[in-house]
């Protein structure tokens, strides 16, 4: 086929900054420049705790933290402490921790405790946690008496670097990832870089396949760098962290200020996601870590582009090894198209062993601190083999990605390292794909 006459390529408005692989010695501003919505990135380390921090956001007689139960004991009241010279009032919500809640009854449980509290639309939400109660507090702010401001506080590696910057908010439905929302953008975010003390190995893993797609669309230099990084990000080498915190900041907010509601360049950002949301439907909302799914997408997303004439297959094989080495699957599970909540559970505990550098390791991490759901942990035997029926359910579940157009799925392609594009292919050459790059004995990678 002719690969070129099926992308869809996008203009370029504004020069992204050069790759500065120096990290800050006093922390970082990233600005995302939106007119009248515009707002800083501020990163550093021990931001959350420090009432300056907090200085110039919308006045306000109540202050709201939403968070999980997992970070609640962690950070709350050291984010309460900050805040009360700010807020006459500081309260906290607590929903259930992980993927699966990210659902109608936890976006109420926020709605209850702003209506119990008799909050006015002044009142300022702060989402402290991972992408889970980032998308949800914003969701509930966008909504609450059609507006109230919300700050983005996120502690997880995944929600600094892209969830929570950028302005989207969601909700899942059984049917479909994060399919219920609004663009409705913060007033600040605040990645302070001292929470990723507590959060677990395999949550760690995840972020990193945020930060791993910016390389291929749209700075190969950052992607060089992540390269002779990658065991540094691991052993969470302060400085390593920061500089892959600000680069993958600086790239999201370079793509939003062009596309800010995704009309066109900003479905670049979602590399990946394609496949990785069919995983995350497929195999039931949780199972796996959305950053687990989104790095085992790219290498079928890159294996596609190949496939179009668009890469060499050299490039499949350092976007997979890079994938690998950040402790990530690369290999397809099998899905169910008719029941993806009633995933084995081999295919959880195989993420897990992919993920950590044991099962048990991987359940003491998720037990012992901050922001993992705790799901995985044990040795997978699944059968993700690639044949019709699977291929089938894996083409049910993207069809309805927010992406595809009466019907038809469009994937983020990388037209060439350092640039991507849309475009469509046939069923039978996505069936191929994932057939190649799926284990005919596990559901997952293996190390």
């Amino acid at each position: 086929m002719n690969a070129a006459s099926a992308l869809t390529r996008f203009d370029i408005t504004a020069s992204l900054p050069a790759f500065d692989p120096v990290p800050a010695a006093d922390g970082d501003t990233v600005q995302i420049d939106l007119d009248a919505r515009s707002y800083p990135i501020r990163i550093g380390s021990g931001l959350l705790g420090q009432p300056e921090t907090w200085d110039g956001l919308p006045k306000a007689r109540q202050a709201v933290i939403v968070t999980n139960t997992t970070v609640q004991p962690l950070y709350a009241a050291q984010l309460e402490q900050a805040l009360a010279p700010h807020y006459a009032q500081v309260r906290t919500v607590a929903l259930p921790d992980g993927e699966q809640y990210k659902t109608w009854e936890s976006l109420n449980q926020i709605f209850d405790a702003l209506l119990g509290g008799q909050c006015d639309r002044k009142t300022v939400l702060f989402a402290l946690g991972g992408g889970v109660v980032g998308d949800m507090t914003g969701f509930a702010a966008a909504c609450y008496m059609r507006g109230v401001p919300f700050v983005q506080v996120p502690t997880t590696l995944l929600a600094q670097v892209d969830s929570s910057v950028g302005g989207k908010t969601a909700i899942n439905h059984p049917l479909g990832k994060n399919m219920i929302g609004a663009f409705y953008q913060p007033r600040r975010v605040v990645c302070d870089m001292d929470t990723f003390a507590t959060l677990p190995d395999r949550e760690l893993s995840a972020g990193l396949a945020e930060v791993i797609k910016y390389g291929p669309i749209a700075d190969m230099a950052f992607f060089e760098w992540l390269e002779q990084n990658m065991e540094k990000l691991r052993a969470r080498d302060a400085d390593a962290l920061r500089v892959a915190v600000r680069r993958s900041c600086q790239i999201k907010a370079w793509v939003v200020g062009q596309d800010e509601q995704e009309s066109g360049m900003r479905a670049i950002l979602n590399y990946g996601h394609t496949f990785g949301h069919a995983i995350e439907a497929g195999l039931g909302f949780g199972t796996w870590l959305h950053g687990e799914a989104v790095g085992c997408g790219m290498v079928l997303a890159t294996e596609l582009s190949a496939r179009l004439g668009l890469v060499d297959g050299a490039f499949v094989q350092r976007v997979r090894n890079l994938v690998q080495r950040a402790g990530l699957p690369v290999l397809a599970p099998q899905l169910e198209e008719d029941s993806p909540a009633s995933a084995s559970a081999s295919a959880s505990a195989s993420a897990s062993a992919s993920a950590s550098a044991s099962a048990s390791a991987s359940a003491s991490a998720s037990a012992s601190n901050g922001n993992g759901n705790g799901n995985g942990n044990g040795n997978g035997n699944g059968n993700g083999n690639g044949n019709g029926a699977n291929a089938e359910a894996w083409l049910h579940h993207m069809r309805v990605d927010k992406k595809a157009e009466a019907g038809q799925i469009r994937f983020v392609v990388i037209a060439q390292p350092g640039e991507a594009a849309l475009a469509t292919a046939p069923d039978a050459l996505v069936a191929e794909v994932i057939a190649a790059h799926s284990n005919p004995h596990a559901c997952l990678m293996q190390r």
